[in-house]
């Protein structure tokens, strides 16, 4: 009634009677309440990435519960420089001289990239990197509709760090070397963030939600996230969610560095060098690479007939509103997101059995998110009912694709029932004792329910939990 109040005295101040007005007020009817949240279910039917360990989640997984580890020496073709610059003395200048790059190549676990660029200018590679992926997940899942109805109610959701430097440094070497007319007319969109999932959604006619997070190293879990809530809210049946990154060249290393966010101390021992919670930890190993979901509604899912790996239960987000790169060190941030995920799923904390942690290998990262864990967990992580442990010492950090590609790594310990290890955890930080302890091998055990941490620069987190399939 207060929109109808307002228009009557509105009304009246320019002399209409009160007389005049009330027909036309009477006239309109009161606006409805808002459509209520559809409140659906949703799980987990698909599973793609392209990781450091390999193309394709079987080698993926299968590498990773082995220890294997993908941190390698850089070298310097690596660096994705323009033409005539000396990447060999670039690379000497650089203060982290390693990462964890996708193997490329024509076999099984390689990632062919010309496959997949070859036939379109405007495809970068974090873009190839996703549109590998999501194939992988929509095979994965059996969605691969032609109806236009059923294309109408599928989504992407697929986000990315900071996009393509290495084509922004290629084209402001053409600046400096006034050849502005050299320049690709497809530059703009081979650098924007949302084409990984355009390029997706036209790949296979897509026509629901078409979405892209950009929240820094937090980007993968959000869009997984985000992707969630519209399929709650009815916006979609059947959504395409993911993190893609292509950061390993001269200028992202440098900028990195910059912030002394990169591992320096293990150029020499290149295996050694991302260690989560480790004491001899100094900072983090860029990576590259993607993850992505197929995300359904369950009633949708059961329909088909689909096979389901998880659902998705819980979405704690937060803000540190502290510092562009630091945590706070109480890990507020931290705990409110976990306590967020765990307040939405409905279950307690001592029914969450394996935590896949953001722990980059940075000094104070790691101590602050551990720190957090014990807080929101108490005596079940003390006494050690909560396996935890950081798989980035296997593939580094993959900045925005990190999120997704450990949430996959999530839904793998629940289905498989093995909580993957934590490598280079030779002497872990004193802030775990006793029970309290990150796993430093693999460990089978039934896992109901997990959750996977993610955080980024300017202080966003996010934590997904997911748990058994109904």
């Amino acid at each position: 009634m207060g929109c109808l109040r307002r228009a009557l005295r509105l009304g009246l101040r320019r002399g209409l009677s009160s007389s005049s007005a009330a027909p036309a007020a009477a006239e309109q009817a009161e606006l409805p309440p808002p459509r209520p949240s559809a409140g659906r279910r949703v799980v987990v039917t698909g599973l793609g990435a392209v990781t450091p360990l390999g193309r394709g989640v079987g080698p993926t997984w299968d590498r990773l519960v082995a220890g294997g580890c993908a941190v390698r020496a850089l070298a310097a073709e690596d660096l994705r420089l323009p033409g005539g610059a000396d990447a060999g003395r670039t690379l000497e200048q650089l203060p982290s001289r390693v990462a964890a790059p996708v193997p490329r190549g024509k076999g099984d676990a390689e990632f062919d990239e010309e496959a997949w660029t070859k036939d379109n200018k405007s495809i970068s590679g974090f873009i190839a990197y996703a549109l590998c992926a999501a194939d992988e997940a929509l095979r994965d899942a059996n969605w691969l509709p032609s109806e236009d109805e059923k294309k109408e109610r599928t989504g992407v959701s697929i986000g990315g760090g900071i996009g393509s430097i290495s084509d922004i440094l290629d084209a402001s070497q053409m600046i400096l070397e006034n050849r502005l007319r050299r320049l690709s007319p497809y530059f703009i969109p081979k650098i924007l963030i949302n084409m990984a999932s355009g390029h997706v959604s036209m790949r296979y006619g897509f026509q629901g939600p078409n979405h892209a997070a950009v929240t820094a190293c937090a980007t993968g879990a959000h869009s997984i996230g985000d992707a969630t809530r519209m399929i709650q809210f009815g916006d979609a049946d059947v959504m395409v969610a993911g993190g893609t990154e292509s950061s390993i060249d001269a200028l992202s290393i440098a900028g990195f560095s910059r912030l002394r966010a990169l591992s320096t101390k293990y150029n020499s021992l290149p295996q050694a060098a991302s260690r989560p919670f480790d004491c001899g930890r100094d900072g983090f190993v860029i990576g590259e690479g993607c993850g992505v979901m197929v995300l359904e509604a369950l009633d949708h899912a059961k329909e088909r007939g689909a096979k389901i790996y998880a659902e998705v239960r819980g979405y704690g987000m937060s803000g540190d509103a502290h510092h562009i790169t630091q945590p706070q060190n109480d890990g507020r941030g931290a705990t409110l997101a976990m306590k967020r995920a765990l307040d939405q799923s409905g279950l307690q904390a001592d029914q969450i059995d394996y935590l896949n942690a953001h722990a980059t290998s940075t000094p104070l990262g790691d101590a602050v998110e551990a720190n957090a864990i014990k807080s929101v967990f108490g005596d079940h992580a003390t006494s050690g009912g909560l396996a935890l442990s950081s798989t980035k010492g296997a593939i580094g950090h993959l900045l925005g694709a990190a999120g997704s590609v450990e949430a996959i790594f999530t839904v793998l310990a629940i289905h498989h029932g093995i909580a993957p290890p934590t490598l280079n955890l030779e002497k872990p930080d004193t802030l775990f004792e006793g029970a309290f302890m990150p796993l430093s091998s693999p460990k089978k055990m039934p896992i109901r329910a997990a959750i996977s941490n993610s955080f980024g620069f300017g202080g966003t987190n996010t934590s997904l939990l997911f748990s058994c399939p109904p």
